[in-house]
C-alpha cells in the first residue's frame, strides 16, 4: 500500500510549519560552544543555558560543556561563554575581575536592543521595555540602563507606568514576544503616552515573527497544534498561545516525541507541527515518526518565508581559531 493510499484510508494529515526550528542566533550560539570545545578542549564553561532547549544543553554537556548560573562558579582564568540571551555590563566586569576568558555568544539582534537602550539612556529618555519579568534577555537589557528602564510585562502593565516627561519616552522589546500582544501593549501605552516613540527598527526578531506567522496560517485547520520546544523558551511558549488565538482547537508544548499524550490525537484529523527557534530539526522528525505510527502519514509542509540569514561567530573566538590555523 502506498503512502497516498494509507492517507486516503486514515484521512489524517500533518501540516508542518516552515520556518521552524533553529534561527541564525541560536545556530551561532551552539556553534560557538562546539568550536570552543574543539579549540580549547573541555571543559568549557557556559553561563546560563546557551539557548533555552533541554536537548541542546544535554548534547553540549556530553561534549564537555559545563553550564553554570553565575561567573563565581567558573574557576579563575577559565573560559566562559555568555548565552545567546545577552548579559548586563556588570557580568563582563565580574568576568574581568576573575580573569576569565569571556566569549560573548549574544544574538546580534539582542545586542541591537542593548545598543538602543544605551543610546536612548544617554539622551535621557525614559525607556519602557516590553518583556517578561525574570527572562534572561530582559535582565541583560535592563542592566544596560537600570535607572532609565521600566519593565512592561503585557498590556495590563501599561496602566501602571509613570514617566518623568511624557514627551521623552520610547518603547523597546524583548526579541521573542508575541507580535500581536506586543502591538496591543504598545497601543495601550500610546493611549496614555501619545508621544511615545518606537524603536528605530522592530525589536521582535525576524525568526520569532516568521514562526508565529506560519502558525497563524495553519492553526485554523488544526484539531491540535504540537510545538516542539522547552518550557523556559519564550518563543516556543508564545507559539502555543498564537496557535490557540488563531483558531487551533488545542495546542501543546513538548520537548520530545515521547511526551505526546495519545489522548491529544483521539478524533483528530489534522495536526499542526512546528518548533521553537532553539530546537534542532531531529526532534521534529521524531515527532513526525510518532505521528505516523498513529496514522498521520500525509505531511504537507506549509512555507510562508525562506530564511537565509546567518551570523558570523564571535570575534574573540574567530581570532583564536585563525591563530590556531596559522600555527598549523
Amino acid at each position: 500500500m502506498t503512502q497516498a493510499e494509507a492517507t486516503s484510508r486514515t484521512g489524517k494529515r500533518v501540516l508542518l510549519a516552515k520556518p521552524r526550528g533553529y534561527c541564525a542566533g541560536v545556530d551561532r550560539a551552539v556553534q560557538t560552544v562546539e568550536e570552543a570545545l574543539k579549540l580549547y578542549g573541555a571543559p568549557i564553561y557556559v553561563r546560563k543555558q546557551i539557548v533555552h532547549n533541554k536537548h541542546v544543553v544535554q548534547t553540549l554537556e556530553a561534549k564537555g560543556a559545563i553550564f553554570v548560573e553565575e561567573n563565581e562558579e567558573v574557576p579563575e582564568g577559565a573560559t566562559v561563554i555568555f548565552s545567546a540571551h545577552g548579559v548586563a555590563p556588570e557580568v563582563y566586569e565580574q568576568a574581568r575581575t576573575r580573569s576569565l576568558k569571556a566569549i560573548d555568544a549574544t544574538c546580534p539582534l539582542v545586542t541591537k536592543v542593548h545598543q538602543e537602550a544605551k543610546r536612548f539612556a544617554a539622551e535621557d529618555y525614559d525607556i519602557l521595555l516590553i518583556g517578561h519579568e525574570g527572562h534572561e534577555e530582559v535582565i541583560g537589557t535592563s542592566g544596560e540602563a537600570p535607572e532609565h528602564i521600566q519593565l512592561v510585562d503585557g498590556p495590563e502593565d501599561a496602566d501602571k507606568i509613570t514617566v518623568r516627561d511624557p514627551n521623552k519616552v520610547v518603547w523597546l522589546s524583548q526579541t521573542t514576544l508575541s507580535v500581536d500582544e506586543t502591538l496591543e501593549t504598545v497601543a495601550r501605552l500610546k493611549k496614555r503616552l501619545p508621544m511615545l516613540q518606537s524603536p528605530p527598527s522592530d525589536d521582535i526578531c525576524y525568526a520569532t515573527s516568521n514562526r508565529q506567522h506560519v502558525v497563524k496560517e495553519i492553526a485554523p485547520e488544526c484539531d491540535v497544534v504540537i510545538v516542539v520546544g522547552s518550557r523556559n523558551s519564550s518563543n516556543s511558549v508564545r507559539l502555543v498561545e498564537v496557535a490557540l488565538d488563531a483558531g487551533a482547537r488545542a495546542g501543546h508544548l513538548v520537548d520530545f516525541a515521547h511526551e505526546i499524550d495519545d489522548a491529544w490525537l483521539e478524533g483528530a484529523r489534522t495536526v499542526g507541527l512546528t518548533s521553537g527557534a532553539s530546537v534542532p530539526d531531529e526532534l521534529v522528525q521524531e515527532v513526525l515518526a510518532h505521528l505516523a505510527v498513529h496514522g498521520f502519514t500525509d505531511v504537507d509542509e506549509v512555507v510562508t518565508a525562506n530564511e537565509r540569514l546567518t551570523f558570523s561567530l564571535p570575534q574573540e573566538l574567530k581570532r583564536d581559531m585563525k591563530a590556531a590555523a596559522a600555527r598549523g
